[in-house]
């Protein structure tokens, strides 16, 4: 039996979470520099979150190395665990019985492919109850450049399951141009969900290629996935 790597985006593919995140980065800058900032310019979407601190430093003018990065993120994620049961979020249409079903067929191995730290992945897939799904994943701790993180989801899987995943077998889902761009980097089948801040028209002319609207109409979904 051939196995299968299918590789997960977090926010906006499977979790809405309500802007969490973005009002716990409003409130680190708020709580460290005394900055009150709306974070316009800011890009967020299928960036990690430690591309996203960068941003924010650099736009404030504050500087950007390791000691005030690893500071920040420190208050995020605190800040995003007090956050979290605040915010009216929700798993987006049909995520848990997919996730569900994909477990149930050995074929398939779950991981994560995100630009989360590994602590603010786990903080939001625990509040809604999907955590356990995932075997493991490639998170902002491990490169601020999404496009970076793919290989370390390789060679994870590698240890974990003593197989080398030829690109062929695996698939990249995510809700933004990014998630495509680092699916295609190491050459994964890629697979765009219009659930997020992105149209359908906007992800295809980064040809990803397939592209669904949600997970809802689940049967026809995974056979035209071949899940």
């Amino acid at each position: 039996m051939t196995k299968r790597l299918l590789l997960f985006d977090i926010d906006g593919t499977l979790i809405d979470s309500g802007g969490a995140g973005i009002q716990s980065l409003k409130d680190v800058l708020q709580r460290q520099f005394g900055v009150t900032d709306d974070l316009r310019g800011v890009e967020i979407a299928g960036q990690t979150d430690t591309g996203i601190v960068r941003q924010i430093l650099q736009k404030q003018n504050i500087a950007v190395n390791e000691k005030t990065t690893a500071a920040f993120l420190d208050l995020y994620v605190e800040f995003l665990a007090r956050e979290l049961p605040l915010r009216k979020g929700r798993l987006l249409p049909g995520v848990k019985e997919l996730l569900s079903r994909l477990q149930a067929r050995p074929r398939n191995v779950l991981a994560l492919l995100t630009g989360n730290l590994r602590r603010g992945a786990e903080l939001k897939l625990a509040h809604y109850g999907i955590w356990d799904f995932f075997e493991f994943g490639a998170f902002a701790d491990d490169h601020h450049d999404r496009n970076k993180l793919g290989p370390f989801a390789q060679r994870r899987a590698r240890e974990k399951h003593a197989i080398d995943f030829a690109a062929a077998a695996i698939d990249v889902i995510g809700d933004t141009p990014h998630d495509i761009a680092c699916g295609k980097a190491i050459g994964a089948r890629t697979i765009a969900v219009t659930t997020g801040n992105f149209s359908r028209a906007q992800l295809a002319a980064h040809q990803p290629d397939r592209i669904v609207d949600d997970f809802s109409k689940l049967d026809a979904v995974m056979a035209d996935l071949g899940w």
